[in-house]
Parts: C-alpha cells; sequence; structure tokens
C-alpha cells in the first residue's frame, strides 16, 4: 500500500480550480452538442468544433432570411449567451492556474518537459506535490495507470494494453500531452523525432 501525506494549501487550491474548470469545460460540451442537435432539427448543420459555433450561431439566429421562428431565435440567442457565460469562467480558472503555475519552481520545471503545459503542470503538482514518494518513473507511472497490465502464465509474459488504474484526469492529460508530442515531430529528424536513433 503507498500512503499520500495530506495535502499542502497549494495542492488543495490546484486541485479545487481543476475540478471546478472540468465541471465547466463539460458542461460547455454539453451546451455545444445539445446547440448542434437543435440547429440539425431546423435543418441547420454546421461544421464541428466550438470555435465554429462561436462564429456560426449569432449568424444563424439573427438571419431574417432563414426559417428559424421566434422561439428558435430566442433560445438559441440565450444557448449563446450560456457559451460566452461558460467561456468566460474558464479563463477566469485558467488565469487563475496561470498564476499559481508562476509561482511554483516545481511547476516551470515541468514546463520544461515536452507534451506538458499548464494544465497537465498543475494536475501533477495537485495530485503528486512530491516526486520522491516514488522510487522511479516507472512506478509513477504505474500509479497514474499508464503502465501494461500484465498476464502471465506457464512461464510466458503477456502485456495487455494500459491498466487505466488511479487518476483518470491526470492520465488524460499526460495521453493528449504524449501525442501532440508526436504529432509535432512526425517530420521532424531531431533527438525526439521517429527519424532518430535514441528512442
Amino acid at each position: 500500500m503507498r500512503f499520500v501525506p495530506a495535502k499542502s494549501e497549494e495542492q488543495l487550491n490546484l486541485q479545487a480550480l481543476h475540478r471546478i474548470r472540468e465541471r465547466l469545460v463539460r458542461s460547455r460540451t454539453s451546451l455545444s452538442n445539445q446547440t448542434r442537435g437543435l440547429l440539425l432539427e431546423a435543418g441547420i448543420s454546421i461544421p464541428q468544433g466550438l470555435a465554429k459555433i462561436r462564429n456560426l450561431l449569432p449568424e444563424i439566429y439573427k438571419d431574417l432570411a432563414n426559417r428559424l421562428t421566434l422561439i428558435e431565435r430566442d433560445y438559441l440567442s440565450n444557448l449563446y449567451n450560456d457559451l460566452v457565460d461558460l467561456d468566460g469562467k474558464i479563463l477566469k480558472y485558467e488565469k487563475q492556474l496561470q498564476t499559481l503555475c508562476g509561482q511554483s519552481a516545481e511547476c516551470q520545471k515541468l514546463l520544461t518537459i515536452p507534451g506538458i503545459g499548464l494544465l497537465t503542470s498543475t494536475a501533477l503538482i495537485s495530485a503528486i506535490g512530491d516526486a520522491h514518494a516514488f522510487k522511479n518513473g516507472r512506478q509513477l507511472a504505474a500509479w497514474v495507470g499508464l503502465t501494461p497490465r500484465q498476464h502471465s502464465s506457464g512461464g510466458k509474459d503477456r502485456l495487455m494494453g494500459i491498466s487505466k488504474r488511479g487518476n483518470n484526469y491526470l492520465r488524460k492529460l499526460l495521453v493528449h500531452g504524449a501525442r501532440s508530442v508526436v504529432y509535432r515531430c512526425r517530420n521532424k529528424e531531431d533527438r525526439g523525432g521517429p527519424g532518430s536513433s535514441d528512442h
């Protein structure tokens, strides 16, 4: 068993900001999906992505040439206002995370790692605190749930998919960060790229 020390005030603050922001992001995603669905029922299709909804929704409910009723224009206007409100709240919490990140020497060190940004660095600090609680990187990866599950039988080791145990939110951020690094270095020949001999 791994005994986790009590979280510091900094960790608790970071954790709270992350949880509130994540709830707001889920609400925004739900709102955008509902808006797109209502528009489809009205015979209007818009491309995927929040930016498209932000840009096109005001034009749609203000356009008197389309077949939208007054009721549809009213609730689409309200949905757009809700979206703007959620954007503002999310930005507020991200600015608070940015401030706390700038005050943390540990966060600044984490930011130097490719694929680690504001959200991942502050989430790591809030969840782990002192990395010396782990003997090595593999122990930390196993704690997060990023190491493969093993199924050994008859002297044969069989590695399966990652265990997905531990902190789901932190694991999601780390996986997205790793994907962004792989995507960006796809055509590079540097030390971290696929064309290098050191992997």
